[in-house]
């Protein structure tokens, strides 16, 4: 049984429809991630309507004219399990005002998990100094980085502050030679899987609408890939998610 550990459920054309065909394939609980106020009362209904949808609650680095402080309202619900999705992405940021704004509040999401003794999710892009910085200031928190696409010095570094790394269907992208290698490094105690669904379909689905159901596919090429069985591959990842959401209550 799989757990997709991170999508967005409340962007899909149908939520009830997508985890309908979820559970056929095998995908028994799934985290819906959180990225904004004005949208995160969707979030929260998804995970009223079914008892293994769980939820986070963070205001994305993307969101440039977002402010933060409305996530500590939410970590006090009974299906918040995380922070986030929360970090930093500089891709397409180059203004100094605009970087420290992305900072500043990740630093205050990363304080809020401190205080709440949640894990966080993290987002991370271009960002690796600043993102691993923010990190090891806060050492009493552990999380994970969210559909990892950096290098493996970056990976390394977050498995030896405890932290997670959650691969999504990217890795079985043609063009993803150097991720294929750091999940192949991967120490099997710390991996994670997810769609972040609707985005990033996997192969044999690119083109389509992502949705948690594709999670088989990319557990499919991650266990070959690794030389392990599907079943092992599964079993690993549902223990993880469960190790490090520990709010979650397992179906």
């Amino acid at each position: 049984m799989f757990v997709d550990s991170h999508c967005h459920l409340n962007y899909l054309d149908s939520p009830s429809d997508a985890i309908a065909r979820a559970s056929e394939r095998g995908v028994e609980t799934i985290l819906c991630i959180g990225v904004e106020e004005e949208r995160f009362a969707e979030v929260l209904q998804c995970t009223r309507n079914y008892e293994h949808v769980w939820a986070s609650v963070g205001e994305h680095p993307g969101n440039t004219a977002g402010r933060p402080e409305w996530v500590c309202d939410h970590l006090d619900d009974p299906k918040v399990v995380a922070v986030g999705e929360t970090g930093l992405d500089y891709f397409h940021v180059h203004n100094p005002a605009a970087r420290a704004k992305q900072r500043a509040g990740f630093s205050y999401q990363m304080h809020l998990a401190e205080e709440a003794g949640l894990p966080v999710v993290i987002h991370t892009r271009d960002a690796l100094e600043d993102t691993l910085a923010i990190m090891k200031s806060y050492p009493g928190v552990v999380g994970v980085l969210h559909c990892f696409t950096e290098s493996w010095e970056m990976a390394n570094t977050a498995l030896e502050m405890g932290y997670y790394i959650s691969l999504s269907g990217i890795v079985t992208f043609k063009t993803a030679d150097e991720l294929r290698e750091v999940a192949q490094k991967i120490p099997k105690e710390r991996l994670l899987i997810e769609t972040d669904a609707p985005w990033l379909a996997p192969v044999p689905n690119r083109g389509k609408q992502n949705e948690p159901a594709y999670l088989a596919d990319t557990a499919q090429f991650l266990a070959d890939l690794r030389q392990e069985s599907l079943d092992e591959l599964a079993s690993s990842t549902r223990k993880n998610f469960f190790d490090l959401f520990r709010l979650a209550v397992p179906s």
